[in-house]
């Protein structure tokens, strides 16, 4: 019986359990209908409107002749180990088995296994990179509205701006910029919802540090510190429809929609049902926030055949977006003003919009060896209005700006063909991998910036915006198509009884582009290749310790020569990343530790002043130490943090302008620490507190101006009870407590302001 079933059955006083949390029926009542009719009307435009697809499953499944094996060795050991012993009768308990939750780290925070890209998933001490996958538990305990809350909640290496209401999600992984537009969904590229994935329709995320080229293939949007997988939902054993409620400040009202069931004589078609709606004013005056997602997941298990799809909508609207303002040359940087202060105009906005459908079906061939294709298509719509170019000019915070208006389009398709299997060359045990990746993309941008008659002039320390009258007919700029074609194979291979695993592995890949439309197009195209090899050492000290090594690459698609440089139009090959790490790995049976060293080299593009010409001339090196840790280091208690020290240095520069510098943007120190506990004295009531600690980051990479370190902290509380023997969580939590003010980095600009004190409250019930 489960600690929530206990808890039932020694509360009989229903009537008394509903009065004390009617609110949170009431609140589920309300917002159940439209979430309802948001699932079935969201995946139901997505089905009408987008091609069929395989979606993927993360894994390498055992199948069932291994399984049986497995059993009856299990039986004969306990039969022979137990026959000379006494005999004992215990009291009768009943187990109810779960594959997620056994497959879940202590605490339930984080899986055993991490993805390895297309080599699958491995072990926490058997995977030769810094990587962490998070729990749809996690996820629903963080009361998360995106993908960075998650991945930026307690991980050091993982840091994002912090600033609330941007139209989309910004974050730096090992010191290097990320964009989520490079997030994959079940491993294929560009698939996930443009600029921002809310999280309600995924049960795991999934963060591998570094570059990974070899293992994901390029990054579209070139990504090298680290990469993002998100794993979508299916459908478990038992029957599941859960509805949450939530409440944001100031007045954001929602909730999210989650239903699962398996049909058939085995269970095997499965159909997982996710619908969320939020929308009211963020903790940032004069910012209201509109947010949709609805998605159907379907899948059906055979012998040995595996198919999937997955299908969904997303949609957001932000009145008064942060985008971020700059300060003048010469102008010391201005203190904060208050955190919830909006320095964009109430009346700029943003719309996005996703719909996508992935597919993906696998073949057992033999007990060995198993093939895999997968198909993605999406398309995406953005329209902006925002203050583009808000720049303070004096240090009495004045500030001046332009309006400009941006809408663009991009159509996306993904697929990949791969196959995995295991075999034995004498001595040597081999896990080979081997994928074809194709990835195609058209973008449409439309762009405007308003003349000198739509110039505001304003103050930081009280913003106010006259409203213009303005026309959103905006030419077509520019069209680009790209197409991303690689091939990869790897192979590891294990001495010893896996004591010593090597890893080989390269991936050839290639990039074609080319402008096809618009007033700034010049017809520009180009066809280039690179190869990016990899290789990875992992010695299994212990059973509760590992050693590993790596050197990997990342590939990035080249710039073109600006039209201002002497080989204007010129374009650049794609440029690598290069990353050499070392690190150990402890399993202490409920908390983990990993220690990892690590240097990337980054190229880095400028123009020559002398000769006036563009190339990738300059380079960044980022040296780091990370340590991490997760789990249940005492009964009742959970801990997950850590901390890294980034060396971030400016190692080649234009006429030496800058070198030595420690790059702009990052700082030198960060630590975060999560914890949980379960109090004894008061039944099912868990205490969170988490604490988030920074230090200064320069503005520029001439180090003249910096940003002040800064520490907020954030206090919770969960608590689980049932009413009418349905189970019932309540989660709440402030974020900022303190309120603290601080400059933070924009995506867009050089500065934004830091999220204010945020309270969130969420009830979930079960049904």
């Amino acid at each position: 019986m489960s600690q929530l079933q206990q808890h039932s059955s020694q509360h009989p006083n229903v009537k008394q359990s509903f009065t004390e949390h009617k609110p949170f029926f009431v609140l589920n009542y309300f917002v159940s209908a439209k979430l309802a009719l948001l699932c079935g009307a969201a995946a139901g435009t997505v089905f009408l409107d987008m091609p069929a697809a395989y979606a993927q499953t993360n894994g390498t499944p055992v199948s069932s002749t291994q399984a049986t094996d497995m059993t009856i060795t299990a039986q004969n050991q306990s039969t022979e180990a137990d026959q000379d012993l006494p005999t004992v009768t215990l009291p009768a308990i009943t187990v109810e088995a779960d594959v997620e939750e056994n497959s879940n780290y202590a605490g339930g925070q984080v899986t055993y296994t991490n993805n390895m890209g297309f080599l699958g998933n491995k072990d926490f001490l058997e995977t030769p990179f810094s990587a962490i996958s998070y729990t749809d538990k996690f996820i629903e305990d963080q009361q998360a509205a995106d993908i960075s809350e998650i991945i930026a909640a307690m991980d050091p290496a993982v840091h994002t701006s912090g600033a609330g209401g941007e139209n989309l999600e910004s974050y730096y992984i090992r010191g290097f910029a990320s964009s989520s537009n490079d997030v994959t969904v079940n491993g294929l590229t560009g698939m996930a919802p443009y600029y921002r994935s809310s999280p309600e329709m995924f049960e795991r995320v999934e963060v591998l540090k570094g570059p990974s080229a070899m293992l994901n293939g390029m990054s579209p949007n070139g990504s090298v510190g680290g990469s993002v997988n998100l794993v979508t939902k299916r459908a478990g054993d038992e029957p599941l429809t859960r509805l949450t409620t939530k409440y944001i400040s100031d007045s954001q009202l929602g909730g999210s929609l989650d239903i699962g069931r398996r049909f058939g004589e085995d269970k095997q078609f499965g159909v997982r049902v996710n619908g969320a709606y939020r929308e009211g004013e963020s903790a940032v005056n004069d910012q209201d926030k509109e947010a949709k997602v609805g998605s159907i997941a379907l899948d059906w298990k055979g012998e040995r055949t595996r198919i999937s799809a997955d299908l969904y909508a997303t949609t957001e609207h932000v009145d008064g977006p942060t985008r971020g303002i700059t300060v003048a040359s010469g102008v010391d940087i201005p203190s904060a003003p208050d955190p919830d202060t909006l320095l964009n105009p109430s009346w700029a906005f943003y719309d996005t919009k996703t719909k996508g459908a992935i597919t993906r079906g696998e073949f057992d061939v033999t007990d060995q060896t198993t093939v895999y294709t997968a198909l993605g298509a999406n398309k995406m719509e953005f329209k902006g209005l925002s203050a583009a170019k808000a720049q303070v000019y004096n240090s009495d915070g004045d500030m001046n700006t332009t309006i400009g208006y941006v809408a663009d389009d991009k159509e996306r398709v993904s697929m990949e063909v791969g196959l995995n299997s295991n075999f034995s060359t004498g001595a040597i045990e081999h896990q080979l991998a081997a994928n074809i990746t194709r990835y195609n993309e058209e973008y449409n941008l439309n762009a405007k910036y308003f003349d000198a008659t739509y110039t505001y002039d304003t103050n930081i320390y009280n913003p106010v915006w006259e409203t213009p009258s303005l026309s959103f007919d905006v030419p077509l700029l520019l069209t680009t198509d790209t197409s991303l074609t690689s091939y990869g194979i790897a192979d590891t291979l294990s001495f010893d009884q896996d004591k010593y695993q090597l890893t080989l592995g390269a991936r050839y890949q290639q990039l074609e582009t080319e402008q096809t439309g618009g007033i700034l197009s010049s017809g520009t195209k180009h066809d280039e290749s690179a190869i990016t090899p990899s290789v990875a050492f992992l010695i299994n000290m212990t059973d509760q310790t590992s050693l590993y090594a790596n050197y990997i690459e990342g590939l990035s698609e080249g710039a073109t020569a600006p039209t201002s440089a002497e080989n204007s139009g010129e374009i650049f090959a794609p440029y690598k990343t290069k990353q050499k790490e070392i690190g150990i790995k402890m399993d202490l049976g409920e908390f983990a530790h990993t220690l990892s060293l690590y240097e990337i080299e980054k190229p880095n593009s400028y123009t020559d002043t002398d000769t006036n010409v563009f190339s990738y001339a300059g380079e960044q090196r980022n040296r780091g130490v990370e340590w991490g840790f997760f789990g249940s280091p005492a009964e009742s208690v959970r801990l997950m943090g850590g901390v890294t020290y980034i060396d971030a240095k400016l190692t080649k520069t234009n006429d030496g302008v800058n070198e030595g510098n420690q790059a702009a943007g990052v700082p030198k120190w960060y630590s975060k620490i999560g914890a949980e506990w379960d109090l004894p004295f008061i039944e099912n009531l868990t205490l969170t507190a988490n604490a988030n600690a920074v230090s200064k980051q320069y503005l520029e990479n001439d180090n003249v101006q910096s940003l002040p370190g800064h520490t907020t902290y954030d206090l919770g509380a969960r608590y689980i009870t049932s009413v009418n023997q349905t189970p019932l969580t309540i989660r709440a939590r402030i974020d900022n407590v303190m309120n603290k003010a601080y400059w933070t980095t924009a995506y867009y600009n050089d500065l934004a302001l830091g999220e204010p004190r945020t309270f969130m409250l969420s009830a979930t019930m079960d049904f």
